[in-house]
C-alpha cells in the first residue's frame, strides 16, 4: 500500500503539473487523470510486468502506457496537449518510476564505495 501511495504522489505531481501547464484542464480533471493513470500503471506495470520481468522492462511499459493514456485523454476531452507534450510527461513518469524502483523500493541497499 505504501508503494502505491508513493507512486500516486509522484505520478500525480508530474501529471497534474504538466497537464495544467500544457493543456486547458482544471486541477480536478488533472488529478482524476493522474489517479486513473496511477491505478492502471500499478495494476499492469507493477503487479504484472514488474513481477515477471525487470525494472527496465516495467519502466518502458510505464512510459508507453502513460504516453498512450495521456494522448487518449487529450483526444477524448479535447485538451490542448500535443503528442510531444504527452511523451515528455510520459518520459518524466518513466524516469520517476525507474528511480523509485531502483533506489526507493529495492529489496537490498547497496553501499557505494
Amino acid at each position: 500500500m505504501i508503494k502505491f501511495l508513493l507512486k500516486w504522489m509522484v505520478n500525480g505531481a508530474i501529471v497534474v503539473a504538466l497537464l495544467m501547464y500544457y493543456s486547458d484542464t482544471t486541477f480536478w480533471n488533472a488529478a482524476i487523470a493522474a489517479t486513473g493513470l496511477t491505478v492502471i500503471a500499478y495494476l499492469i506495470g507493477d503487479l504484472l510486468i514488474l513481477r515477471g520481468t525487470n525494472n527496465m522492462i516495467a519502466t518502458i511499459c510505464d512510459f508507453l502506457l502513460a504516453a498512450v493514456y495521456l494522448g487518449a485523454l487529450s483526444y477524448v476531452f479535447d485538451w490542448n496537449l500535443s503528442w510531444g507534450e504527452a511523451f515528455f510527461a510520459a518520459f518524466l513518469i518513466g524516469l520517476a518510476e525507474w528511480v523509485l524502483y531502483r533506489y526507493v523500493f529495492s529489496e537490498e541497499l547497496r553501499v557505494v564505495e
